[in-house]
């Protein structure tokens, strides 16, 4: 078999013979960089779509620039709204002082997000100011904006170019968020051209300066279509400190609900 042929067909075999693949209008290279850049995420939103809803086991593995450690154990819901943006229900397990401590958040097409905590200590919920939504979620290197769903139309976006990334080639997309309050400038994000999967994304602050950088690695397809990520590692390239979240147990279409899992009221009964 010829080599060309022989790599081609390893290629397919990797992807997952029923992935779909991405697909660009004719004429796309022809585009300006900024609808070229748009058209990618637009994709790739359509890719990620059509899960109907997911829940996921998450570990957040926290260190200090000495290497220090200490993790919390976390369980993630996911619901996809048919009129708006998507919502998210991130829970704590572990450790005992903070169980039960709840982040909901509302995506948002047109509007800005809206995010809920919920502290068990003080027994009540406290609404997220979109002013503060660029500080660090409970002492990780996200920070709360990361912990919202992003929708499409958050972001001014521009193809920078495409490059190597390890083995593979991807494009490289700057993003600019429209929100007024976010903590940074811009991201520049990198996509496999296989499958739209991010591979990294660095982010600068206010002063255009780089803050972070986010590795994304160890993707497995699950129902035969959605890409997922078994590892992310947020590094703040400012403080030395690190995040790292290992997903497990992936669940999609569990029947959750609206009204009874997304609520404000569920929050209070998070456990």
């Amino acid at each position: 078999m010829d080599c060309r042929c022989l790599l081609a067909l390893l290629s397919l075999i990797w992807a997952g013979a029923n992935a779909e693949v991405p697909s660009f209008p004719p004429g796309f290279d022809t585009l300006t960089a900024i609808d070229q850049g748009t058209l990618i995420f637009r994709e790739k939103d359509r890719l990620d779509s059509g899960y109907q809803d997911l829940q996921v086991n998450l570990q957040m593995v926290l260190r200090d620039r000495r290497g220090s450690e200490s993790r919390r154990d976390l369980q993630i819901s996911q619901l996809e709204m048919e009129n708006d943006g998507d919502r998210l229900l991130v829970v704590f397990d572990t450790p005992k002082a903070i169980r039960g401590t709840a982040l909901l958040s509302y995506s948002h097409k047109a509007a800005p997000d809206d995010q809920w905590l919920y502290l068990p200590a003080h027994a009540r919920v406290k609404k997220i100011a979109s002013r503060n939504k660029s500080g660090p979620f409970l002492s990780s290197e996200f920070a709360y904006e990361d912990m919202a769903l992003q929708e499409v139309e958050k972001f001014d976006y521009q193809l920078l170019g495409s490059e190597d990334c390890g083995s593979r080639t991807c494009f490289r997309v700057q993003r600019v968020p429209l929100d007024q309050y976010s903590g940074y400038s811009r991201q520049e994000v990198l996509l496999d051209h296989d499958a739209l999967r991010v591979q990294r994304i660095e982010y600068f602050d206010r002063a255009r300066r780089p803050l972070k950088v986010l590795t994304v690695d160890d993707y497995a397809l699950h129902e035969d279509r959605f890409w997922k990520a078994a590892r992310m590692h947020m590094e703040n390239l400012q403080t030395g400190k690190s995040t790292e979240l290992r997903w497990r147990d992936y669940r999609f279409a569990t029947g959750l609900s609206a009204d009874r899992d997304f609520s404000t009221n569920s929050l209070l009964r998070a456990r």
